[in-house]
């Protein structure tokens, strides 16, 4: 049960000034709870905290970094139900869904927690030329300093907390704001940080709205900014950011390959999950599915039945499977996306109806390829399915595409695996399983190939 109102975090003190952020029960739309919203000076304010906090994080020694870590871990633990049950409210999530966020909440900060002690270096030979004989070069890493981070709504927990663990392990003071209509995971994280021994000003947790929170971006005295959202937000903010290091995680159009051979079973079943797990609105979500002709009409018909028996309803339902939309503006735009690629002669497999936020599990074929709901990102719980006849023209296919997160492949030869390593142009190659798949220490910002069971 949320709480009536929640405050923000300066410097890592609550701070109520007012109650000017509502945030509303995703699925019913009441008014769930309030929270303090923080203007342009309170920004400022908590920026100056990060940079006074500067020096005493950084001499911060590893093993109070990781008992504070640790800390944290604990008190997500004996606070997880909680932290699932605001999520559920909050974002919508389903509940299963949002007891599977915390945990990767907790793994984030455990795998930071066991970092915290490993930040070291490297000793190098300089003697590769008879002039450097004699010498050694060493390098070590160093906190970057005050870094500002905002987290976008799907993963209010887990993505802060991508940003957050690792600050901390490395000694980095911050500041976060939060998605506001997603807030109350970021403010719960506040909570507990608050019952540390972090320095004054280590970190800030500050909802605000996004005509006021350019200094997040421009200020710079922040040397670092880390974004988790849109295409057209990030590179906005990118280009306004000066000089400072800028960390990106954008959009995703994410393609699923099923080759001759595959699990049908297996593969129905991963891809009905990757696809429509918290009603799609996941950046690595399946949305392409690319299926040999040899087994289309099968995978077709199993794939329609499973997502036609897809639960949906109030997140709070422990059965339920399909939650709402974050809001009722962005199931009209997919829903719109929906419609017109059957006025443009797709056909509807399952779903298709939308009412408020609630968009139902959604399956098309034949849908004209230049479309929006084909080329852009969904963002929600809709999938596509082609069909393919020759394997490097379906790894071009999913080439063809503005984004490039990850693509799963459902096969079993080892030359078709190697190939698809070769030619994706994505980050991430998962094998035997979805593109949705992920574990809180998996690499990011470099090619990379999983295998499933």
């Amino acid at each position: 049960m949320l709480r009536a109102h929640y405050p923000f975090y300066l410097a890592n003190e609550p701070q109520t000034p007012n109650q000017d952020l509502i945030v509303y029960d995703k699925f019913t739309g009441e008014v769930a709870t309030r929270v303090a919203i923080a203007d342009a000076a309170v920004i400022d304010q908590a920026i100056a905290a990060a940079e006074q906090a500067t020096e005493p994080m950084r001499k911060l020694p590893s093993w109070k970094r990781q008992s504070i870590l640790n800390h944290c871990v604990k008190r997500f633990q004996e606070r997880a139900e909680e932290l699932a049950q605001a999520l559920c409210v909050e974002a919508g999530k389903p509940i299963k869904d949002a007891r599977g966020e915390v945990t990767r909440l907790i793994d984030t900060f455990k795998i930071a927690a066991e970092e915290a002690v490993r930040i070291g270096g490297e000793v190098i030979p300089m003697d590769i030329t008879p002039r450097a004989e004699g010498y050694t070069g060493m390098w070590k890493r160093v906190p970057i300093g005050p870094c500002s981070f905002i987290s976008p709504f799907n993963f209010p927990l887990n993505l802060a907390a991508h940003k957050v663990a690792p600050a901390i392990a490395a000694g980095c003071p911050f500041v976060l704001k939060p998605a506001s209509l997603t807030p109350i995971g970021a403010i719960i994280i506040g909570e507990v940080l608050a019952e540390t021994d972090l320095p004054k000003g280590a970190f800030s947790i500050l909802p605000c709205h996004r005509d006021g929170a350019d200094l997040f971006t421009t200020d710079d005295r922040l040397k670092l900014l880390s974004f988790t959202g849109s295409p057209e937000v990030g590179w906005q903010l990118k280009a306004k950011a000066g000089k400072k290091p800028v960390v990106l995680e954008l959009g995703g159009n994410a393609a699923c390959i099923v080759d001759q051979g595959a699990n049908l079973d297996d593969a129905v079943s991963r891809i009905v999950f990757g696809a429509y797990y918290q009603s799609g609105q996941s950046c690595i979500s399946v949305q392409r599915i690319l299926v040999h002709e040899d087994h289309y009409d099968e995978v077709r018909d199993k794939l329609t039945a499973a997502v036609k028996a897809l639960p949906s309803g109030d997140p709070k339902d422990e059965q339920t499977f399909i939650g709402p939309m974050i809001s009722e503006k962005e199931a009209i735009r997919l829903h719109n996306w929906v419609l017109d690629a059957t006025s443009n002669g797709a056909t509807l497999l399952a779903g298709g109806e939308r009412q408020g936020a609630m968009l139902q599990a959604t399956l098309l074929e034949n849908v004209d390829p230049s479309l929006d709901v084909n080329t852009q990102e969904a963002f929600g719980p809709v999938a596509i399915l082609s069909r393919f006849k020759d394997f490097d023209a379906v790894l071009q296919e999913v080439n063809n595409s503005a984004f490039g997160l990850q693509a799963g492949i459902f096969t079993r030869d080892i030359y078709k695996i190697q190939k698809a390593w070769d030619e994706l142009e994505v980050g991430g190659v998962v094998i035997g399983d979805v593109p949705s798949w992920r574990v809180d220490h998996m690499l990011r910002g470099c090619k990379r190939q999983w295998f499933g069971s």
